[in-house]
């Protein structure tokens, strides 16, 4: 078995030593192997160590004869390639190893070396495949790496496109603003436009309606006097007729009241012209009597002339000195000092009590503010009567805002608040007043300063006569009129508080806003506002319309009022229609009321329910809606 071993090992020697020889031996990877391949001399030494002899000479020699010749150049290599030399020295060393006593250690020693380079080879291949691991790994890292660096730079882009897009939309949020304040501005505008229009309307109207007026009156005249002149002829026919029937017997009757007539006439005459004869005969003889007379009858129309002019003279110095001025339409003092203490207690009274009322629930007097701005009254009112008590100068105010909305009425709960009286004058009385209006702007304030507890002089549309002195169709005597207004507020005043209140204070001049000191806007009502004016006028012109008490007199003379019963007007449908009234002023809430009023009154049985009450409500919103689109047409139309 040893033997046949060594054979088939030298023969793999031998087949490994020819191949390396002709360099058929190849290395893939950084590991080369051997190669290991049979040939035919390689077969037939397998062949021969099946056996344990080798084959006869005469066999081998019989089967080279037998292969046709080829020619070798090369002496040592046989015909067919092979080098003999490498086997012939493995079969010497087999040889000496199979004589050798310690050929089985060699052989168990070649193959511990085999053994031992297998596993160095098995060594290599798993360190190769650690160094594999080790760069898939580093790949790996590189990769995940590369991965959250591209995370960071798409979260860096995705912040820095938020980013973008927040300046993006605030800037466009700007912009949209910025329109919206231009159009509110350009709404406001057309608003004004549009009122000044509608006035300029109203007054052609009522102008018209005044003219149709009278038209109808002069033709009622006119057929009122055919009447009387057909009356007279019908009746002058009758009478005629009539002295056509006893005319003789009127004859006569007529005849005898002439001439008695005449007799009594005459008889009259010669008595009055004896009288008077008599007097002046005894005058123009007596001289001492005609001197009398004449002096008499002189001295009694000097007296009479000399009493009546001086009447006008002095009352004309008083109402100067101590009347109100022609400008003040409204006021809280009297006309004279001593006129109006009776009523002025009684309205100190009536507010005491409307006060008392107020604070119970009623709000600000009679008018519904917007929450802030009636606190910002409110404010004003207590540092006006602190200033008062200090005697601090006092701060100018402007009120400016939509028609409507309760400029007047805050201004007189300011002043009563306050503890001042008021005055109230509209810029419209100025314009006609000319040359004079100069001289009545200072009688104003030297009257205003004679009070005693200082006063609150509001100017209602102050924009007519205080507007910008470049304007082209400023008359000379306004432009008068506005220098003298502002020569008496130059410094500020501890005896009054100048109000101003405007639908457009951008009209105002530039001086005139410069002596302003509080500016507040007074604007239409939100709904909560609309809620409680809805209430407010329902209990006004509705609930209390019938429980006014009234003297006997008018009891007898006048019909007594009928009273409005209420059934089921709820919050709930006074809130429904605070929500369609949008856009309506404190006065039209006003208007709407009464016109709930009258349609009760023109009702059957004078009771207001729901339905009534939402018809009218539904009948004014659109009312008020057709006035805005003929307003928006008429100013897109100019």
């Amino acid at each position: 078995m040893a033997k046949t071993y060594a054979v088939g090992l030298l023969s793999a020697m031998a087949a490994s030593a020819a191949i390396s020889q002709n360099q058929y031996a190849k290395a893939d990877g950084p590991f080369s192997f051997p190669s290991f391949s049979t040939s035919p001399s390689t077969s037939n030494a397998s062949q021969s160590s099946s056996s344990d002899e080798p084959p006869p000479a005469s066999s081998l020699a019989a089967d080279n004869e037998s292969q046709p010749k080829v020619r070798n150049d090369n002496p040592r290599t046989t015909s067919a390639g092979f080098d003999p030399e490498a086997l012939e020295r493995g079969v010497k060393a087999l040889g000496k190893i199979s004589s050798s006593p310690h050929g089985k250690k060699v052989f168990e020693v070649i193959k511990k070396k085999e053994e031992t380079k297998k596993a160095d080879l098995t060594a290599k291949v798993a360190e190769f495949k650690a160094m594999q691991a080790q760069a898939e790994t580093e790949r790996q890292r590189v990769i995940y790496d590369e991965q959250k660096k591209l995370a960071q730079h798409q979260a860096q882009t995705k912040s820095q496109m938020a980013r973008y897009e927040d300046e993006l939309a605030r800037k466009r949020m700007q912009a949209e603003n910025e329109y919206q304040r231009g159009r509110n501005q350009e709404l406001v505008k057309l608003q004004e436009d549009s009122s000044i229009r509608q006035e300029q309307t109203r007054r052609a109207t009522e102008e018209q309606i005044q003219a149709q007026r009278r038209q109808t009156e002069r033709e009622k005249a006119e057929i009122e006097r055919e009447t009387i002149r057909v009356r007279a002829m019908a009746e002058a026919e009758g009478r005629a007729h009539e002295a056509k029937l006893s005319e003789e017997v009127n004859r006569r009757m007529l005849v005898d009241r002439a001439n008695a007539e005449r007799e009594k006439f005459i008889a009259a005459i010669n008595t009055t012209f004896d009288h008077i004869g008599g007097g002046l005969k005894a005058i123009l003889t007596d001289q001492n009597k005609l001197v009398v007379a004449v002096g008499g009858v002189t001295a009694l129309a000097a007296g009479v002339y000399t009493t009546r002019e001086g009447a006008k003279v002095i009352w004309g110095y008083v109402d100067r000195i101590l009347g109100q001025p022609s400008l003040i339409r409204e006021s809280s003092r009297g006309k004279y000092p001593w006129s109006g203490m009776f009523s002025r207690a009684m309205s100190t009274l009536r507010h005491t009590n409307k006060g008392a009322t107020s604070q119970n629930g009623r709000g600000f007097g009679d008018v519904i503010l917007h929450p802030t701005l009636q606190k910002r009254i409110e404010q004003l009112s207590s540092a006006t009567a602190n200033t008062k008590s200090h005697q601090a100068p006092f701060r100018n105010m402007l009120f400016y805002g939509p028609p409507g909305t309760g400029k007047t009425m805050a201004a007189r709960e300011l002043a009563r608040k306050s503890g001042l009286d008021y005055a109230l004058m509209t810029g419209g009385d100025v314009a006609p007043l000319g040359s004079q209006a100069v001289t009545k702007i200072h009688q104003l304030f030297d009257w205003a300063k004679k009070s005693k507890k200082g006063l609150l002089l509001f100017i209602d549309e102050a924009d007519a006569f205080l507007c910008e002195r470049n304007k082209t169709y400023m008359s000379e005597a306004q432009r008068s009129a506005l220098n003298a207004l502002l020569f008496r507020t130059g410094d500020q005043s501890k005896d009054i508080v100048l109000a101003l209140a405007t639908n457009r204070p951008g009209d105002l001049d530039s001086a005139v806003t410069d002596r302003i000191d509080e500016v507040l806007e007074f604007p239409l009502p939100g709904e909560d506002e609309r809620f409680k004016l809805l209430k407010l006028y329902l209990d006004k012109y509705i609930a209390q319309s019938g429980s006014r008490k009234s003297s006997v007199l008018q009891n007898l003379f006048q019909r007594k009022q009928q009273e409005i019963e209420i059934k089921g007007l709820t919050d709930d449908i006074t809130r429904e229609a605070a929500a369609k009234a949008d856009g309506f002023s404190g006065r039209e809430i006003a208007k709407l009321m009464a016109s709930v009023q009258a349609a009760v009154y023109g009702s059957e049985n004078c009771v207001l329910d729901p339905s009534l009450y939402r018809e009218v409500v539904d009948y004014k919103v659109a009312e008020h809606q057709q006035r805005r689109k003929l307003a928006a047409s008429g100013k897109v139309s100019a």
